[in-house]
């Protein structure tokens, strides 16, 4: 939340992952962050579109293997909902393949669940500053104009 004055803004994250006990134990993480804040989650990518597209979250948490969709065209459709908003793939693949998929797909970080959680948070903090949490200013003038010109760190096409 926001600190005093409202000189500090916590990360808004979308969590994405089919079990909700995986959803919920993520959320519970998170919250002992003080910088850190669950708005939304998601079991799938034709939830979290949606989603990420009304609460244009700064991070989206989003699990590699998910129903209904690749990860890769759920990257894409989430980057493409809110273009503001940093993916960040966790799995439990982690191989040179899975991650250049998820990178392709316009992911600012992936990262393997058997790595520490101190990395997860850190990809989760410089993939807000990258893409998130810098745009958040510009959102709402982005509604009206569409390319500000201020910012132009995204990855659109390659």
């Amino acid at each position: 939340m926001n600190g005093p004055g409202g000189s500090k803004r916590s990360i808004r994250i979308l969590l994405v992952d089919c079990q909700p006990s995986v959803r919920r134990g993520f959320k519970m993480r998170l919250a002992l962050e003080e910088d850190l804040e669950v708005v939304g989650e998601a079991c799938d990518a034709a939830e979290a579109i949606p989603l990420a597209r009304a609460l244009l979250p700064d991070v989206v948490l989003m699990d590699f293997e998910i129903p209904g969709m690749s990860c890769v065209a759920a990257t894409e459709g989430l980057r493409a909902a809110a273009p503001h908003s940093a993916v960040v793939i966790f799995t439990l693949r982690d191989d040179a393949v899975t991650r250049e998929r998820a990178r392709a797909a316009g992911a600012a970080s992936f990262v393997a669940k058997h790595r520490t959680e101190e990395l997860l948070l850190a990809a989760i903090r410089e993939a807000a500053a990258k893409h998130g949490k810098q745009g958040r200013r510009d959102r709402a003038a982005a509604g009206r104009e569409e390319e500000h010109g201020d910012d132009s760190r995204d990855h659109r096409s390659s």
